[in-house]
């Protein structure tokens, strides 16, 4: 049994594998939670993935295992990374690529992952990872709007909000919302003209707004990260 720890920037996903098949799924919000969950957890192997915590402190909190990992560019991968500078790339970014790849190999994959950024991330064909782009995120737009003005409200997303708004909760409302998925049509068909054909993955917890709502056609896969993550794990048990 595997042990997956995704520590992103607000919360830790806690996901339990038997070899590919996802059992489990836990999210927490504070270190104290998952340090009383993982410490009972009868894993045979464990990877961690962190962003924001230490993940050596993380790694302390699991019981003995077969294998214990921390995800870094160091760490051997299922795919061949050509990342300028493979230090400072997100951990996340990168088990996201490999979880395309584990889903859809030999497909050219593009993943977008909503969530604090809007990340654009590409693997082709031949599990070459040539790296993509940051955006800011849903939230982050929205605190951006209301801090850096003297008037404008702070004010939460809604679903498929009206292309004209008519007041100004719902022009911010449109302006944003309707704005990144202008965006994320703008750079897949980008891309589509380049890779084709193109395999586009999301994923993401702001995931939610923009599934149903982008023309191009996805492929909506809420624990990307977390089956990404296994596949390096399992990648790395069996060398």
């Amino acid at each position: 049994m595997n042990l997956i720890i995704d520590y992103g920037n607000s919360s830790a996903k806690v996901g339990i594998f038997e070899h590919e098949k996802l059992l489990d799924r836990h999210v927490f919000s504070s270190p104290e939670d998952l340090k009383s969950f993982i410490e009972n957890v009868p894993a045979d192997h464990a990877i961690i993935s962190s962003v924001t915590a230490d993940a050596r402190t993380v790694a302390s909190w699991i019981p003995t295992v077969q294998k214990k990992l921390i995800l870094s560019h160091n760490l051997p991968l299922p795919i061949k990374n050509h990342y300028a500078t493979p230090e400072t790339l997100g951990v996340d970014r990168l088990a996201g690529v490999c979880g395309a790849r584990h889903l859809f190999a030999h497909e050219n994959c593009l993943v977008i992952d909503a969530g604090t950024c809007v990340t654009y991330d590409f693997i082709d064909v031949e599990g070459n990872y040539l790296g993509g782009s940051i955006s800011p995120g849903l939230n982050m737009r929205f605190q951006a709007v209301n801090t850096f003005t003297a008037k404008l409200p702070l004010v939460h997303p809604v679903d498929a909000p009206t292309l004209i708004g008519n007041s100004t909760e719902s022009c911010i409302q449109s302006g944003i919302v309707n704005g990144i998925l202008l965006e994320m049509e703008g750079i897949i068909n980008s891309y589509r003209k380049n890779f084709m054909p193109l395999r586009v993955i999301l994923c993401g917890g702001d995931t939610v707004f923009f599934e149903n709502n982008l023309k191009a056609s996805i492929f909506a896969v809420p624990e990307l990260v977390l089956s990404g993550l296994n596949s390096i794990l399992t990648y790395n048990v069996s060398r």
